[in-house]
């Protein structure tokens, strides 16, 4: 599987790996998502993002037909370019609906959505982030900021023992991991 020339390919009809991406604010979510798409491209993976955002967003802007359109009230606008095809709704999915339009990637990053129950890194940068390990479902491994002393400590050994633990700087390691949940 390690092998650039390998593309793997679900050809929609196998389920592809959900992994969410987890933690608070500023904890590098963002960074890590980006650096195993990187990875997993280069490896001949097709991969697909779904990011949660806390506020509303804008996608068009001002002055853009797209953003006539949904002035003027249409509630679903598509953008289709040669190269790539964007989808605007006016109203929220739920990740299941979006994994499902999804299903023919081979791997789904979800960065965000805590309550779902896929399979979650978290995040922890500060103390008070370890609540989370806690908190969520389906918490298999912990990129930490500190020490593995310190995330010991604070988690519990029963809990860590049951966890893969990484440093924030364990890309290749987090990679690897990844893979064989592949």
């Amino acid at each position: 599987m390690s092998s650039l020339n390998h593309t793997p390919d679900h050809g929609g009809f196998g389920r592809p790996l959900v992994c969410q991406i987890v933690g608070y604010k500023n904890s590098g979510k963002t960074t890590l998502v980006c650096a195993l798409v990187e990875k997993l491209k280069t490896e001949g993976y097709r991969v697909a993002v779904i990011k949660h955002d806390a506020h509303d967003f804008e996608m068009d802007h001002p002055g853009t037909d797209s953003f006539r359109h949904r002035e003027a009230g249409a509630e679903a606008i598509a953008i289709v370019s040669p190269r790539k095809t964007a989808v605007i709704r006016e109203k929220s999915l739920p990740l299941d609906v979006i994994i499902r339009d999804f299903a023919g990637f081979d791997v789904i990053l979800v960065e965000g959505f805590k309550q779902e129950n896929y399979s979650k890194l978290v995040l922890v940068r500060r103390t008070d982030d370890f609540e989370l390990i806690h908190a969520l479902s389906s918490v298999k491994a912990v990129v930490a900021w500190m020490s593995a002393e310190d995330v010991l400590s604070a988690v519990g050994k029963e809990t860590m023992e049951r966890l893969n633990l990484f440093q924030i700087d364990e890309l290749e390691r987090i990679y690897g991991w990844l893979k064989q949940q592949i």
